[in-house]
């Protein structure tokens, strides 16, 4: 039992997540401690992801973090999928289908995980690399939001300045801090480290945890959704088609430089969080459900890279 739990634990995270919300919407008795739950797990998932990354780049040396040519080619992937889709909407302003295709912009352009090198290393990429162009995607973000995504869905009071510290302010404490932490441990406390480079898999299972939180949320948000079903599927489909479309692209490319995993990884998991956070923040509230599919097609994608890695590593033994 223990062992199916070890080799299944993305995919009953996420069942937890779906199940723990249905059960708390369905049942009128766990009404009075909904806003106990959400305290909590609004404290709850920023700690985890806090936790996760101090402790994989704790294995992580600062001579490693330098950007690599793959680096270049999936930011100007980035880049030119996400202007193509602004071109679209700006080209197109009566286009019937702009809510997908805002979905998708936000998709392209989100950041790395901050998790994904949780998960790289998981599968046997570089988590080195990963975690370079997870800093180097946030920066890009950072400058290139503020910019375009106002010119497609005006707000007012949104200027480029402002919005570009809050964007470095959502995601920069829970990427620079924690690797501030383990440089400091790496240079001052070894014994520390070498403790934690016991800890071979602690990271990856504090990310289910918030894995399952995530997924309950994105749940929460596709069922409370005023939208119809066509427009909920064809949302769910431009998360699905973004995703294959970097997964695919990342392999490719970071396989030309011999690290197809970090590529792959690095262009296709995504900070989902943030991606609903700037959906909201600057466009169509609803494309916001975008990123949110995006969630659940990421991870089955993991959970299945990870069952194919397992597979592989039993036929070798």
């Amino acid at each position: 039992m223990l062992q199916f739990l070890k080799n299944w634990t993305m995919p009953i995270a996420m069942l937890v997540g779906a199940s723990v919300y249905l059960l708390f919407a369905r049942l009128p008795l766990l009404a009075p401690i909904k806003p106990v739950v959400h305290t909590t797990v609004s404290f709850l998932t920023p700690t985890l992801i806090f936790v996760m990354l101090f402790l994989t780049f704790c294995k992580v040396s600062v001579r490693e973090l330098r950007p690599r040519r793959w680096h270049l080619w999936l930011i100007l992937f980035q880049l030119a999928s996400c202007l193509l889709m602004a071109a679209l909407l700006l080209w197109f302003p009566s286009l019937s289908c702009r809510v997908p295709v805002q979905a998708a912009m936000v998709c392209f352009i989100c950041p790395t995980a901050t998790a994904a090198a949780v998960i790289t290393g998981k599968l046997g990429g570089n988590a080195s690399s990963l975690t370079t162009y997870t800093i180097l995607s946030n920066l890009v973000t950072a400058i290139v939001v503020p910019i375009l995504f106002p010119l497609v869905e005006p707000h007012e009071g949104l200027t480029f300045w402002p919005a570009c510290w809050m964007i470095l302010g959502k995601v920069f404490p829970l990427l620079i801090c924690p690797f501030i932490a383990a440089m400091l441990v790496r240079a001052f406390l070894p014994k520390l480290k070498e403790l934690i480079a016991t800890w071979r898999d602690l990271a990856f299972y504090l990310w289910s945890i918030a894995l399952a939180i995530v997924v309950g949320q994105t749940i929460r948000s596709i069922v409370n959704s005023q939208a119809d079903g066509l427009t909920l599927l064809a949302i769910g489909g431009a998360g699905l088609i973004t995703c294959i479309v970097q997964f695919g692209m990342g392999k490719l490319i970071g396989g030309h430089y011999n690290d197809r995993i970090s590529g792959g990884q690095a262009l296709g998991q995504k900070n989902t969080v943030f991606a609903i956070w700037m959906a909201y923040t600057y466009l169509t509230p609803l494309s916001s459900l975008g990123p949110g599919s995006y969630v659940l097609w990421q991870n089955m994608f993991n959970s299945w890279q990870l069952w194919r890695k397992r597979v592989k590593d039993a036929e070798a033994i």
